[in-house]
């Protein structure tokens, strides 16, 4: 598939250079990758632009190493505990990848992708970025990016593709606080107080939970392998049903995704109330916007989803609010929470389901005018529902992730066949679409 593979070693020095701790939300990825096994390599691919040449693809490296402590950043332990080494120069290799002759560039750069997204990072000896020029007929095609997540999240790479504007001034400030000055100001009263509040806001909401029976275990011929299964689905229907609840209940489509969620999840696990840990960006913390690295942590949402679905969206919409204000402490506290919470809850109360809305430009529409049920109807048939991966590994119990797609709500649902079966981890992923849409009919849930 691919022709040859060379390298282009790219040169940075940038400024600042130290040893510190890890940060909260570095920490935190780093022991979910241990416990999971997982590799969590985020990033890409783009189609480059007419007339791009690998040393300008080099001199995009270049400029972002430079820039951004985060990308110069490797980890070392110190008596088996990771801290953050971030240097102030250094090489690191950009890759050519020539398509061989009648291979499809497309093709080869997708092959990067995935190799890129499956091989774990080193990070005692890797720089946290990988990147690559897929070339066909000697002319630039692609350029894949990937990057180590203990270290850069997505909206990191929000932020990094926002840099880019500043490409050729090289004197242009770096804005939002970098992983040195981060870690230190964790340890200062003001971040202490701040995670001390959000640890006792998961105490409280973790007091709700009841405690009784055993942890539910699919003991059935069908218990899957691999172990993890994804639901890949996408809605039209779903996308009109969020706007027509919106309109209603002046709620923004994000809790209202929490509460069918919510729901979803209490009939697949006949739980009352569901504990659903949402991912918080962080993002909108001073200082926090234009950062380069890793920030977004878990916040706790328990949700009663019985009742009438409005009922369930306003508790799903004050979970939020709590949410993401205490999505902000020291992971290492908060696991010794989490692990004091396991032991003194029921072995039914499942603390493992997750929900990660990535969507940007659609997640606050709460206007408008209410679509036509009969426009809902009529988006039904376009609703698409598949199984994708899987995976021996994964994170939780069930994991929904939301995603940006145009004229619908793209999700997808990964469920623990060792837990539940494949039909119910499928029911619960139609259910998310089916709760708002009978709501939006008027339809009792």
């Amino acid at each position: 598939m691919d022709g040859r593979t060379s390298r282009v070693m790219v040169g940075f020095r940038g400024a600042g250079a130290g040893e510190e701790a890890l940060t909260w939300g570095q920490r935190d990825v780093w022991d979910l990758m241990r416990r999971t096994g997982r590799t969590m390599n985020i990033g890409g691919t783009v189609r480059a632009a007419g007339g791009e040449t690998v040393e300008g693809v080099a001199a995009l490296l270049r400029f972002l190493v430079t820039r951004h402590q985060a990308l110069r950043t490797r980890i070392r332990l110190v008596g088996g505990e990771p801290r953050q080494v971030v240097f102030e120069s250094g090489e690191l290799p950009l890759e050519v990848v020539d398509a061989a002759d009648g291979a499809e560039p497309d093709v080869v750069a997708e092959a990067v992708r995935v190799r890129y997204q499956t091989t774990p990072f080193d990070p005692a000896r890797e720089w946290p970025v990988r990147m690559a020029v897929v070339r066909a007929g000697g002319r630039p095609t692609h350029v894949v990016v990937m990057y180590y997540h203990v270290l850069v999240d997505g909206f990191g790479i929000d932020a990094v593709v926002r840099d880019l504007a500043n490409l050729g001034h090289d004197d242009a400030p770096v804005t939002g606080v970098g992983p040195l000055e981060l870690a230190r100001q964790q340890r200062e009263p003001a971040a202490r107080r701040q995670s001390d509040l959000a640890l006792r806001h998961w105490e409280r909401q973790l007091r709700r939970l009841p405690a009784r029976g055993a942890r539910p275990v699919n003991a059935t011929a069908d218990r899957g392998e691999p172990r993890f299964w994804e639901v890949v689905c996408e809605s039209p229907a779903l996308a009109l049903a969020v706007r027509a609840v919106a309109a209603r209940t002046g709620v923004a489509s994000g809790p209202i995704l929490l509460a069918a969620y919510a729901v979803a999840l209490a009939r697949a696990t006949g739980a009352a109330a569901a504990v659903v840990q949402v991912v918080v960006s962080n993002r909108f913390r001073a200082g926090f916007a234009e950062a380069v690295g890793s920030l977004r942590q878990f916040g706790v949402c328990v949700v009663d989803a019985g009742g009438p679905f409005d009922d369930v969206v306003a508790r799903a919409w004050t979970a939020a609010i709590g949410a993401f204000k205490h999505g902000y402490y020291d992971a290492l506290a908060h696991r010794e929470l989490m692990d004091r919470a396991a032991r003194g809850l029921a072995d039914d109360v499942d603390l493992s389901c997750y929900l990660n809305d990535r969507r940007t430009e659609t997640r606050d529409e709460a206007t408008g005018p209410a679509p036509d049920p009969a426009a809902v109807r009529a988006a039904l048939p376009r609703t698409t529902v598949r199984w994708g991966v899987r995976e021996p590994t994964y994170d939780g119990t069930f994991y929904l992730h939301v995603e940006e797609v145009p004229g619908a709500i793209g999700y997808t649902l990964w469920g623990d066949t060792h837990r539940y079966p494949p039909a119910v981890i499928e029911r619960c992923a139609r259910d998310v679409e089916a709760v708002v849409v009978d709501a939006a009919l008027g339809y009792e849930t």
